[in-house]
């Protein structure tokens, strides 16, 4: 079982010395992004500083760039660049609201990992169609910015039917739990560490960030704690050796009951610590 990444730092591609120090970074995932974060009288000249950074050499840790969608004036262009790419950089792809969207930019990005984003009330309906839409599709998640001008809401409360939405057609299209949307008060610490319990309570896994400063509470957030890796590692115990006895449920010593079906959420918690699998 492969632990999902916890950090995905977002950078400009407009900024190619930004680009370097998040390739230099501790963040699990380096999302280069050519659209929201650069000006459209810069387009050209990101698509191009990317090229420069990332086609010669495979990166030095996974890194997904994000295009700009289709019917935008630098779509083709992005398209040809993503395609010239080393195969193990991903494609994120904002807004996409049709499967066939999908469909289409896998054909013309074959072997490469596509990484959906939701952004809109009609791409949250179809979060399991676009999941499904090709075996390309390594990952779903939501673009909550657009989301919540599209829903016209204006806090949390409002999201929390998308959010679970997403996670539950993620795990229904066997993808990795998805990763939150970007916190954007940089400053704010304490309220990104209480949204990503929030979370994390929810089925997300990781989250996005727009700054290196929210990599550690973020990573802290997600990961699991002393007290959870001691109870995960002894329902795996116990389940494992009531199992191998052909006993199909058990309690543990403070009287929580267990069947077999925790099984699997305990050795995930396990996965996510790094702990070995027993």
């Amino acid at each position: 079982m492969t632990p999902p990444p916890l950090t995905l730092l977002y950078v400009p591609a407009d900024r190619p010395d930004r680009v370097s120090k998040a390739l230099a970074s501790d963040a699990d995932v380096v999302l280069v992004d050519l659209e929201d974060a650069v000006a459209p009288a810069r387009k050209d000249e990101a698509r191009a500083a990317m090229l420069r950074l990332l086609a010669d050499a495979s990166p030095a840790r996974p890194v997904q760039v994000r295009l700009n969608r289709p019917g935008t004036p630098w779509h083709a262009g992005d398209l040809a660049a993503v395609a010239g790419l080393p195969a193990a950089v991903g494609a994120r792809l904002p807004k996409i609201e049709e499967p066939d969207e999908v469909r289409a930019l896998a054909a013309a990005l074959p072997g490469r990992a596509l990484h959906p984003l939701l952004e809109s009330a009609l791409g949250v309906e179809r979060a399991l169609e676009i999941a499904t839409a090709s075996p390309q599709v390594a990952s779903v998640g939501l673009g909550e910015a657009d989301l919540r001008s599209d829903l016209g809401v204006a806090d949390d409360a409002g999201l929390t039917w998308a959010r679970s939405r997403v996670v539950v057609a993620a795990r229904a299209a066997r993808l990795p739990p998805p990763a939150m949307s970007a916190y954007p008060h940089v400053r704010d610490l304490a309220g990104l560490a209480a949204s990503c319990r929030e979370g994390r309570a929810l089925g997300f896994r990781g989250r996005t960030a727009i700054h290196p400063a929210q990599l550690d509470t973020i990573r802290a957030a997600f990961l699991p704690t002393a007290e959870e890796i001691e109870r995960a590692r002894e329902v795996v115990s116990r389940l494992a050796g009531a199992t191998q006895a052909g006993v199909g449920a058990l309690a543990l010593a403070d009287g929580t009951f267990l069947d077999v079906a925790m099984l699997e959420q305990a050795r995930a918690v396990l996965a996510l610590a790094g702990v070995p699998r027993p």
